[in-house]
């Protein structure tokens, strides 16, 4: 099988090295020259254009930043319908709006090519470690097609319905993890102040109805106590961003999600880097 990558980024980087560490033929585009640099010295083909990876793959894996990009790759001039053949797959990781998918899909369609949405959650760590969640959305035969793939990075692949349930599914994900961020932040508090050793705690947490994976892990993978500044307001840049499809999309349906809203708000004191420079 022939797989194409494109958006060799935090996320898209570890996951594209597995593909190459499964054994697939792999070709790979980024506008960065370094990642592409990286990957073709571990034995990727490179591409000069998605067009290009479009030409190459029988699935094509996208995980660039936003709804934007994805349709500037995929439907784009030089994109990645420029160069696909019919019966071609574009898998779609990006966390996009779930009307973003279907605009995609149905263009694809129209050359003959499958498009599913496949955003995962597990962070740069779980790509590295093989752990991710996958969160899909599409016809199930195309996902069959594309399991032996997501597995080399996936430990559990879910089909949640029809193209953009992925998309949808990602964003209520990234509702619970930064509000559990927001509860995690305030029980260390309420150890510091009592006296309590937080690590204590989470044992506590992980044996009763309160267990979370983003408390359980709050001090080893979201909030480490030796990472520079510069690095916890990248990772607030990060959940900030994903956090907000969530609220579009919620406003687009007509409720609200003021916990969420509330979460957003509070991200740079949740992570320490309220009143830094």
């Amino acid at each position: 099988m022939k797989v194409g990558f494109i958006g060799l980024g935090t996320i898209g980087r570890p996951i594209a090295v597995n593909v190459l560490k499964a054994g697939f033929d792999l070709m790979v585009f980024d506008v960065r020259k370094g990642p592409v640099k990286e990957l073709a010295r571990l034995g990727a083909k490179t591409a000069r254009s998605s067009r290009e990876v479009g030409a190459h793959g029988d699935i094509i894996e996208v995980a660039v930043v936003d709804d934007g990009q994805v349709e500037e790759v995929v439907l784009g001039k030089g994109g990645v319908l420029d160069g696909a053949r019919p019966g071609t797959i574009v898998v779609i990781h990006s966390t996009i709006f779930p009307k973003t998918v279907k605009k995609v899909a149905e263009s694809a369609k129209r050359r003959g090519v499958y498009v599913i949405d496949a955003p995962v959650s597990g962070g740069e760590t779980g790509a590295r470690e093989k752990t991710l969640c996958y969160m899909v959305g599409g016809d199930k035969r195309i996902l069959r097609r594309c399991r032996e793939l997501f597995s080399s990075s996936a430990t559990h692949i879910f089909r949640m319905g029809d193209a953009g349930a992925g998309a949808a599914a990602k964003m209520i994900v990234q509702v619970v993890v930064c509000m559990n961020m927001l509860a995690a932040h305030e029980a260390a508090l309420l150890c510091e102040k009592s006296g309590l050793a937080f690590s204590s705690l989470q044992q506590v947490l992980r044996g009763s109805s309160a267990q979370s994976f983003v408390v359980a892990h709050w001090l080893q993978r979201f909030k480490r106590p030796d990472d520079p500044i510069a690095v916890r307001r990248q990772r607030t840049e990060v959940f900030y961003k994903s956090l907000s499809p969530a609220l579009d999309l919620a406003r687009d349906l007509g409720i609200s999600l003021p916990g969420a809203a509330l979460a957003r708000r509070l991200l740079p004191q949740i992570m320490g880097i309220e009143g830094t420079k």
